[in-house]
């Protein structure tokens, strides 16, 4: 054995696993960890054991929606014991009642009305025409989330080859509504395709990155409004494009919510002055990376900062950069906590500071641990998704393989320095071990924790009360209004 790999034995024996491997007991407890959770059931146990609940107050997954455009669909799911979430007949069944259409319909005529409405005034904003745009944005939102459940829990693309083709037509509807939306706000949404400059084409990798910007001035352009005059002022050095730009927030998305579904975290963001750009991670819906390779997401993380640190927009002669590239902050959720570790040391010079909630490192991968995930508290079988997440073409391929080959503990990783990286979960998720995010700390740079005690994925409900606070530590905070 050479020194260096003496000197990494001698660093990992005395872990939570004992170099890593499987700890004798999960923090989680025993009970937990081999239980399997009465929602996984059925569809009849699902929805009046885990679902109901957070439909009736339009929490996740169900944010954006109302429990009238759902109790339908799930009557008719539990009247036909259709228990499969993956299943064709699962997505057709939400999109049958016509309930999305009929939202959509009543949107695009209010905004008929509203852009009536402002014609008549000659394009002045009135009190009646910003109830008209919030009532059709809350009205497509509510069809994005009809959509959002029909194409769960998982899809993806990549190489062109979808791997459901109905989920698939409910995401593009989502995506479609979702813009509809999206240019109603003050701080309207722009999709935007980047160019994914270090792509392998040899590996099937798509030509760009699609991905969510918002800014937190009303449009691409600098208005002449105080609003907008204090915009140009902040970001700018007087109009020669070399000013600092604003502060931005890198969203990295999980396994099931994509780039339409943080509607009400990016605007947590422009409130306290920050842009935020939305991007899926590999594997998973319009991510144009090559799933099986666990380098793709470092070529994925480069083009996207190269593009940020280019982009300009026009104030009539002028080119005014849009991003503040010392105040740039990633956030990923759940499985895109892992990218979100990873980056934190990939790229640590580029970023200001990391969040990885609910990040699944190592741990998470473990045979054992992916032999009993099914049974928590997911709502859907995981590993089926999270196999072909990882580019493995069955379930026990990616149980026998995965550790060995995407752990950051084993590819060296975690070795490395790292920005300021803050790591969230609760003590009892059942989907990603807390032991993941505390082996953090047993490598490379310090890091910063908050777990929070019997909470489970991610440490909902009170993550955020830990997460906002250290960010704003960071990027610094405008606490406007908007």
């Amino acid at each position: 054995m050479s020194p260096h790999q003496e000197q990494k034995k001698q660093q990992r024996e005395g872990g939570l696993g004992g170099q890593g491997e499987t700890p004798r007991h999960w923090i989680m407890g025993k009970e937990a960890f081999q239980a399997k959770m009465p929602h996984h059931e059925g569809i009849k146990a699902l929805w009046e054991t885990k679902w109901k609940f957070p439909c009736t107050k339009s929490l996740y997954p169900f944010h954006d929606g109302l429990y009238e455009d759902f109790a339908p669909s799930f009557d008719a799911l539990i009247a036909a014991n259709l228990n499969d979430m993956t299943s064709p007949e699962w997505t057709r069944t939400f999109l049958s009642t016509g309930i999305a259409e009929k939202l959509i319909s009543q949107a695009d005529a209010l905004v008929a009305k509203h852009d009536q409405l402002a014609a008549a005034h000659g394009g002045q904003r009135t009190s009646t025409g910003s109830k008209l745009r919030e009532q059709a944005s809350s009205l497509y939102l509510r069809a994005c989330c009809i959509y959002r459940i029909a194409r769960f829990p998982y899809i993806t693309s990549h190489g062109g080859k979808i791997n459901d083709e109905e989920k698939w037509k409910a995401w593009e509807k989502q995506k479609e509504a979702y813009l509809k939306a999206g240019q109603l706000w003050d701080q309207p949404l722009q999709e935007v395709n980047v160019p994914f400059i270090n792509r392998k084409v040899e590996q099937g990798e798509g030509e760009h990155i699609p991905v969510y910007v918002r800014l937190r001035h009303s449009g691409w352009e600098p208005s002449y409004d105080a609003q907008g005059k204090w915009e140009r002022e902040w970001a700018s050095d007087g109009g020669h494009g070399c000013g600092p730009g604003v502060p931005v927030v890198i969203l990295m998305t999980g396994l099931d919510g994509y780039r339409p579904d943080n509607t009400v975290r990016c605007n947590e963001f422009l409130a306290r002055g920050w842009a935020v750009v939305v991007v899926e991670i590999p594997g998973t819906a319009d991510c144009p990376t090559d799933p099986a390779d666990p380098e793709s997401c470092d070529r994925l993380w480069t083009s996207l900062l190269t593009w940020m640190d280019e982009y300009r927009v026009r104030d009539g002669d002028d080119e005014l950069r849009v991003f503040n590239m010392n105040k740039v902050m990633v956030w990923g959720l759940s499985a895109g906590g892992y990218y979100a570790v990873r980056i934190a040391h990939t790229h640590k010079r580029q970023l200001a500071g990391v969040v990885a909630q609910g990040a699944g490192v190592h741990y998470f991968y473990d045979e054992e641990w992916l032999g009993r995930v099914d049974g928590h508290e997911y709502p859907a079988t995981l590993t089926p998704a999270f196999a072909m997440k990882h580019g493995y073409n069955s379930v026990e391929e990616f149980k026998a393989g995965v550790q060995q080959k995407f752990s950051l503990l084993e590819n060296g990783i975690l070795d490395k320095p790292s920005t300021r990286l803050l790591l969230i979960n609760g003590t009892q998720d059942g989907l990603m071990p807390i032991e993941d995010s505390m082996m953090l700390m047993e490598y490379g740079s310090p890091k910063e924790a908050r777990f929070f005690t019997g909470a489970l994925h991610m440490g909902y409900p009170l993550a955020n009360s830990a997460v906002y606070p250290w960010m704003e530590s960071i990027l610094g905070s405008t606490r406007r209004n908007y």
